[in-house]
């Protein structure tokens, strides 16, 4: 069964109430927070909202709104909800078995869970769950989204391998986009059953104590100029209350290893700001 399809304002209008939100006099540009990109080499952006006063806290304000990047593995949010949707993924728990193939990502080398396969972001398993929905559903569901339209009227259009296009450069998201897909997801308010949301954010659940529950997902990818781009997007909560977060970093590196550096940067970047006492 699927949800009727809503009409494309709806998610227009979740990505404008983002983009007009940091365009205000709430918007602290925070230029502190540049020594966390300067301390690891590479450039980026960071930007927080808190939801119960509507404040953003940014560094770098042009990037974090009006550059776009390839999602790379934060598309998994995306691709569960729709495989969820469509029944191509039957539950968190539905196996996919390994192929065979040896990665070099040992954890990849084994039958996984759509939750497993999320929480060690495996292509293989993502891969084929995109070619399962195919070409005709993955559209449709990211036109409802808006996903990928940035500030642009046109709506993205997969034109390239249904199991690669969003690691190709051919999808590109702002920041800003990201911070609102998360945004709309912590609530319910994208248009997925609410299972099938929270399917998702507990598998984005990584920490989760009695100061604090953070959620998030990691993306790895390379733009045209082989440049590794990292993203971590994702909410951290404090005394219930939610603030959302997304992370963008670039390195002129083309062997720069991101993995022990996004994350980390996070987490310094956040810990700055207050969070992780329980006092927020």
């Amino acid at each position: 069964m699927m949800l009727k399809r809503p009409g494309l304002s709806a998610g227009l209008i979740g990505i404008v109430l983002i983009m007009a939100a940091c365009s205000q006099n709430n918007v602290t540009v925070d230029d502190s927070l540049k020594k966390y990109f300067d301390e690891n080499k590479v450039t980026g952006c960071f930007g927080l909202m808190n939801n119960g006063t509507g404040e953003f806290t940014v560094y770098n304000l042009k990037r974090y709104r009006d550059s776009t990047y390839l999602p790379a593995s934060t598309f998994k949010i995306v691709n569960s909800l729709i495989g969820l949707q469509t029944g191509k993924i039957s539950g968190d728990s539905m196996v996919i078995p390994w192929d065979g193939v040896t990665r070099s990502v040992a954890e990849w080398n084994k039958d996984l869970t759509m939750y497993d396969a999320f929480r060690v972001s495996a292509v293989p398993y993502y891969q084929e769950v995109a070619r399962r929905i195919g070409q005709k559903d993955m559209q449709r569901w990211m036109d409802s989204l808006h996903y990928g339209a940035g500030k642009k009227d046109t709506l993205f259009r997969i034109h390239t391998a249904i199991d690669t296009f969003w690691l190709d450069n051919s999808l590109k998201v702002t920041p800003d986009e990201q911070l609102g897909l998360v945004k709309r997801l912590y609530f319910n308010q994208l248009p997925f059953f609410k299972l099938y949301q929270e399917k998702v954010k507990h598998a984005m659940l990584f920490e989760n104590n009695a100061n604090y529950r953070l959620g998030y997902k990691t993306g790895w990818g390379f733009n045209e100029q082989g440049h590794p781009i990292g993203w971590v997007v994702g909410w951290v909560e404090e005394n219930e209350h939610p603030y959302f977060f997304v992370l963008n970093v670039e390195s002129t590196d083309h062997n720069f290893d991101m993995a022990p550096v996004r994350l980390k940067m996070v987490k310094d970047i956040l810990k700055q700001l207050g969070f992780f006492e329980g006092k927020m």
